[in-house]
C-alpha cells in the first residue's frame, strides 16, 4: 500500500446530523437548552453541597464529582455538535478527533468507577451503620476518588494511543455526531486486532469488575433493607440510596444500549443517535433531577439556600429603603432651610 495514502487523512468528518441539517436549527436550540439546563443543574448540586455543611459527607462529596462529570462529559462534545450545527461544517481535525475521543472515554471510564465506589459508599452505610464513620474517614474518600479518576484516563490512554495508532487511509467520515473509539476504529485500513482486543478485554474486565462490586453491594443492601421490621425503617434506609440506584440504572442501560450491541443492530443512524444522546447528552441532564426528586436532604438543602438568598436580598431591599429615606429627609430638610 502506498505510504503517501497512510497519511492523507488530517480532519475528520462527524456524519452524525448530516442527514438533518434541513432542521439543524431546531436541533441547535434543543441541544443548547438542554446543555444549560445540565450544566445549571449539576452547577446546583455543587452550590448546595460547597454551602451546605451537614451535606459534608462522603456520600456529598462523591455525589459532587458526579456532578463534575456531569458537567465535564457533555461539554467535551455539545459546544463541537453547536458549532457544527450552526456552520453546516462536520468537519473535526485529528488531533481534536483524538482530543475529543481521549475526553469522553476517560470521563466515561471515570463515571464507571465512580459509581461503583458510590455503590460501595451505600453498602456501608446501610450494612454497617455504627461502622461508617470509622470505615468511610476523608482520607479513605479522598483515595477512592483519586483512584476512580485516575483508573479513568488510564485506561482511556490505552484505547486512545492504541486507536491512533493505526492507518487511516479509506474513508474519513466517522458514522457519529462525536469522536468515539468504534466509529473510528472502523476506519482503519490497517489490521484492528490489537485495538479492538484492547476494547474487548481491558473495557470488559473493567466493565465487568465495576459491574459486579455495584451488583454485589446492591443485593447485601436490598437483602438488609428487608430484614429491617419497620415499615419506617425500610423507607429511611431505601430513601439513602434510592437516587444512585436510579443513576447507576440509568447509565449502566444507555451505556450497555450504546457499546454492546449486535453488529445487526447497527444498520439504524436513527436509534445510533438516540441511544449516543441518551449516553452523553441526556444523562448528565436527568441525574442532578434524579437527585433533586429523590433526595429529601438535597431537596432541603436547596430549599436553605435559595430562602437564604431571598433574605439576602429582603436585607438589602431594606437597607436600600431606610438609605433612600434617610436621603429624602435629608433633601427635604436642606429644601425647606
Amino acid at each position: 500500500m502506498d505510504t503517501h495514502n497512510l497519511t492523507t487523512i488530517s480532519k475528520f468528518i462527524l456524519t452524525g446530523f448530516s442527514d438533518l441539517l434541513e432542521v439543524r436549527y431546531p436541533l441547535f436550540v434543543v441541544f443548547a437548552v438542554i446543555y444549560q439546563v445540565t450544566l445549571m443543574g449539576n452547577g446546583a448540586i455543587l452550590l448546595v453541597i460547597g454551602t451546605e455543611k451537614k451535606l459534608h459527607t462522603p456520600m456529598y462529596y462523591f455525589l459532587a464529582n458526579l456532578a463534575l462529570l456531569d458537567i465535564f462529559c457533555p461539554s467535551t462534545t455539545v459546544p463541537k455538535l453547536l458549532k457544527n450545527l450552526l456552520t453546516k461544517e462536520q468537519s473535526i481535525s485529528f488531533v481534536g478527533c483524538a482530543l475529543q475521543l481521549f475526553l469522553l472515554v476517560a470521563l466515561l471510564g471515570t463515571e464507571v468507577f465512580l459509581l461503583a465506589v458510590m455503590s460501595y459508599d451505600r453498602y456501608v452505610a446501610i450494612c454497617f451503620p455504627l461502622h461508617y464513620n470509622l470505615i468511610m474517614t476523608k482520607g479513605l474518600c479522598v483515595q477512592l476518588t483519586t483512584s476512580t479518576w485516575a483508573a479513568g484516563f488510564l485506561h482511556c490512554a490505552v484505547h486512545t494511543v492504541f486507536t491512533f495508532r493505526l492507518s487511516f487511509c479509506k474513508s474519513n467520515r466517522v458514522n457519529q455526531y462525536y469522536s468515539d473509539v468504534p466509529p473510528v476504529v472502523a476506519l482503519s485500513c490497517s489490521s484492528t486486532y490489537m485495538a479492538e482486543m484492547l476494547i474487548l478485554l481491558v473495557g470488559g474486565i473493567l466493565a465487568v469488575s465495576t459491574f459486579l462490586i455495584t451488583g454485589i453491594s446492591y443485593t447485601y443492601i436490598i437483602s438488609t433493607i428487608l430484614k429491617i421490621r419497620s415499615a419506617e425503617g425500610k423507607h429511611k434506609a431505601f430513601s439513602t440510596c434510592a437516587s444512585h440506584f436510579l443513576v447507576v440504572c440509568l447509565f449502566y442501560s444507555t451505556v450497555l444500549s450504546n457499546y454492546v450491541r449486535p453488529s445487526s443492530s447497527h444498520n439504524s443512524p436513527a436509534r445510533d443517535r438516540l441511544i449516543s444522546m441518551m449516553n452523553v447528552v441526556i444523562t448528565p441532564m436527568l441525574n442532578p433531577i434524579i437527585y433533586s426528586l429523590r433526595n429529601v436532604e438535597v431537596k432541603g438543602a436547596q430549599r436553605n439556600v435559595l430562602c437564604h438568598k431571598t433574605c439576602l436580598c429582603k436585607d438589602d431591599n431594606t437597607h436600600f429603603a431606610i438609605l433612600l429615606n434617610w436621603f429624602h429627609k435629608k433633601f427635604w430638610k436642606y429644601s425647606y432651610n
